[in-house]
């Protein structure tokens, strides 16, 4: 069997070759169609490390930069929103697995089985959605977001897993088998604009592990489902690239920012104020949905 270091170091250099593979494929398409990755950049950059700040810390990227997206009309096309999501928090979520995958003990025999089911959802969520009208998009978004709020509240209210052993570091039998099919469904969901972090720390916590050794896992899942997906999304021109550059650069920086010195920050107001930020970005998404000629 091979020793476990070599399996993770195997899979830091996975994550770097991903990496650059996602970074030719943005200068490619600057390059070649001339795409406004540079554009709003000031603002994307701030968008982007405030939101992948938050990520680091277990809180999740998506519902944060849909309302800020919303807010500031950084991309005019809402059924580019799922992809948009993936493809530009791919670089810098792939940051923060490199961080983590080493500093956390997970067993392996969870972690790979678990990722694999992720990356293989994403590849079928991609293809689900690819010819959902605006309306669609914006109602699953709206829904994604609400059961986002409320797996965030019922955290603050009960902090799962808190007090489950250290000692415990994966999943066996019955238990492993009902997690990889969580994951291939998160992996879908992720498609769509439902984050996999909050999720996976509430299931880790009622499997009985402490969401300290999810960590590693929930980071490896997103960091192989965006690429997956972004460079799914990208190929069906469902990426809006206004401003990409500013956003991933300014994620990168937030992950750093945020790995190095507030990991063990009191999140507890920055959850109820994302809470009531998503819960006005899902009233938007419903009421646009129902205007006649989306």
């Amino acid at each position: 069997m091979l020793p476990e270091n070599f399996i993770l170091y195997s899979i830091q250099i996975l994550l770097v070759v991903v990496m650059i593979a996602m970074i030719i494929v943005v200068i490619r398409s600057y390059l070649l169609h001339r795409q406004p990755i540079f554009k709003r950049f000031g603002l994307g950059m701030l968008i982007g490390f405030i939101t992948d700040f938050g990520d680091t810390l277990g809180i999740g990227s998506f519902a944060t930069t849909t309302a800020a997206f919303r807010m500031t009309h950084y991309i005019d096309d809402d059924r580019k929103l799922p992809g948009t999501l993936n493809a530009v928090h791919a670089i810098p979520v792939m940051f923060q697995a490199l961080f983590f995958i080493t500093a956390v003990k997970v067993e392996l025999t969870t972690l790979l089985p678990m990722t694999t089911a992720a990356v293989i959802g994403a590849y079928v969520g991609t293809h689900v959605t690819k010819k959902w009208h605006a309306p669609t998009v914006q109602r699953v978004m709206a829904i994604a977001l609400l059961i986002a709020v409320i797996i965030m509240i019922v955290r603050m209210i009960t902090t799962p897993g808190s007090n489950n052993s250290m000692g415990v570091h994966g999943l066996h039998g019955w238990w492993l088998i009902l997690g990889i099919i969580f994951n291939l469904g998160i992996g879908v969901l992720m498609t769509m604009g439902l984050g996999n972090y909050a999720p996976e720390l509430i299931f880790f916590s009622l499997m009985g592990v402490n969401p300290a050794v999810a960590f590693p896992v929930m980071m490896l899942d997103a960091a192989l489902i965006m690429p997956t997906t972004a460079l799914n999304v990208i190929k069906m021109d469902r990426v809006s690239w206004r401003g990409f550059a500013g956003v991933a650069i300014g994620g990168v920086l937030g992950v750093i920012v945020a790995a190095k010195f507030f990991t063990s920050m009191d999140v507890d107001l920055l959850n109820k104020l994302i809470v009531v930020v998503a819960l006005w970005t899902i009233f938007g998404l419903l009421r646009d949905s129902m205007k006649k000629n989306v």
